[in-house]
């Protein structure tokens, strides 16, 4: 089970480049259960995705598993998807080491920067060990607006949009 919470970016860390971070590249065959293929770096990657709802919860609960592609399996798979594709930039910041704060322990931040006809949107992504956890997070200062529960925001939907 996958358990996030995501938000806008009020502003990026002004060291955002010292972080590990890759390009990616996804697009859907089916948003319900969601179908998406992925390229980062030379990984190529099918998952199906199925929102799960918890009462009580902000956070986003996703079922969630992930196949291995070869490159023309991606390419293939690449053809057969009509609604656009996702192009961004992710970056993978320890929350704990970036605010000397062990109430993030464990807490990885992963903030796309979005490119191509989405260029300028930032969000960034946190993934949790449990619902307790997701739920009593406080977001460091440089997160914005919490928009877990914003269709608008969700990948599928900007990937229609391009």
């Amino acid at each position: 089970m996958e358990i996030e919470r995501k938000y806008l970016v009020r502003s990026l860390p002004n060291d955002i480049e010292q972080y590990k971070h890759c390009e990616i590249e996804q697009a859907y065959l089916c948003t319900s259960p969601t179908l998406r293929i992925r390229r980062m770096g030379d990984s190529y990657i099918l998952t199906v995705k199925e929102r799960v709802q918890l009462k009580g919860s902000t956070a986003i609960h996703n079922r969630e598993e992930e196949f291995s592609l070869s490159a023309k399996s991606y390419q293939r798979l690449l053809a057969k998807c009509d609604c656009g594709r996702v192009g961004k930039t992710r970056y993978y910041i320890n929350l704990s080491e970036m605010m000397g704060d062990k109430a993030y322990e464990g807490l990885v931040a992963e903030v796309d920067v979005f490119h191509g006809r989405h260029d300028g949107l930032v969000l960034v992504e946190v993934e949790f060990p449990n619902t307790q956890t997701a739920n009593n997070f406080v977001p460091p200062e440089w997160f914005g607006e919490d928009v877990s529960e914003d269709p608008c925001y969700r990948n599928s939907f900007l990937a229609s949009m391009s």
